[in-house]
């Protein structure tokens, strides 16, 4: 099956709905068959590597030297496979140009660069067309206000490639639908996000 990359924020911590969703979201796409990827920290992409390995399925931890440098952390316990990088740049490459897919959950600078860049390399033909989901109001609101302030910067066929889902089990059933070859859709997710 597929990599799919999950993009988001570093500060959520368990017990928070974003971490819940995060989990919540790399179990469903371990119980459809898919490998999980994120980038092997903490955060959403300690949720999503969790959900994902306790349901039994691989999980690709993207780590790079700048990080480590910048914040003493290492690859979280859930991290099957580990890349090693040594730029965030190298790092942030490496998994857009590995995955198959990208879900971006709630995050900062560093989430948003994440869904900016794989957007532009998408609509600049740089990388093969695959789904780009951002899950949450946030990230709707954000685009929203983007495409409303520069509108002329932002033609109709570049927004194409965004695709919006209120929640985790909206973006899972949106990626069901996307991407080829997926298996039958998971229920259950009482999220927030």
């Amino acid at each position: 099956m597929a990599k799919i990359a999950i993009f988001g924020g570093s500060q959520a911590q368990e017990g928070d709905p974003v971490y819940q969703s995060a989990c919540w979201l790399g179990s469903a796409l371990a119980q459809s068959g898919h490998t999980v990827m994120t980038g092997g920290y903490i955060g959403v992409m300690e949720a999503a590597s969790r959900g994902a390995s306790e349901a039994g399925g691989h999980v690709i931890g993207v780590t790079c030297a700048d990080i480590e440098v910048w914040r003493p952390v290492r690859a979280n316990r859930w991290v099957k496979e580990e890349i090693r990088c040594t730029t965030l740049r190298e790092r942030l490459n490496t998994i857009i140009d590995t995955c198959e897919a990208a879900l971006v959950m709630p995050g900062g600078p560093g989430t948003l660069t994440e869904a900016a860049l794989t957007w532009n390399l998408l609509l600049t033909e740089s990388i093969e067309p695959r789904p780009l989901i951002l899950v949450g109001p946030g990230w709707q609101a954000t685009f929203e206000t983007f495409f409303e302030s520069l509108g002329s910067f932002i033609p109709n066929n570049q927004r194409h490639w965004l695709v919006f889902a209120p929640d985790v089990q909206s973006a899972f059933d949106q990626l069901i639908h996307l991407l080829p070859g997926s298996s039958s859709p998971v229920r259950g997710s009482d999220s927030l996000v």
